[in-house]
């Protein structure tokens, strides 16, 4: 079994879709942050039907302001187009990405990486961990 489906069976094991998500939840808890994993369920509208989506981290930053942190390893065409589609319906939420590597394509085919798309989109985003300087705000 390869060290990544090692990393990802046993963060399957421990209640968590990732090893990604289980580090950034170690990492949390070491600098005494609260957080609720996947407790809540945004609606939003996909042309002709209603979907959900469960962010995976709800973060209050030291002042109090509620920021949103989505863990991805990969970022398919699917998940960009619902993330855009949440932003455009709730304008109001502070909606970030932690990659796996935010240098990485959003396809073969593409000179696009994680990091552009956010930028184009106006995405905050990081790398492997929530930054402390968010977490300050």
């Amino acid at each position: 079994m390869p060290a990544t489906s090692k990393v990802r069976a046993a963060a399957l094991k421990h209640g968590w879709r990732s090893g990604l998500e289980e580090s950034l939840a170690a990492d949390l808890r070491s600098k005494g942050i609260t957080f609720e994993y996947e407790q809540h369920k945004i609606e939003y509208t996909v042309p002709q039907r209603q979907a959900k989506y469960t962010p995976d981290f709800y973060i209050k930053t030291r002042s109090g302001k509620l920021i949103i942190i989505e863990s991805k390893g990969r970022f398919v065409t699917a998940n960009r187009q619902m993330h855009l589609l949440v932003k455009q319906q709730y304008p109001e939420l502070d909606l970030r990405f932690v990659f796996s590597n935010p240098k990485q394509k959003i396809s073969k085919q593409s000179k696009t990486s994680y990091a552009m798309w956010c930028q184009k989109h106006c995405f905050l985003y990081a790398a492997k961990f929530v930054p402390q300087e968010w977490l300050n705000e």
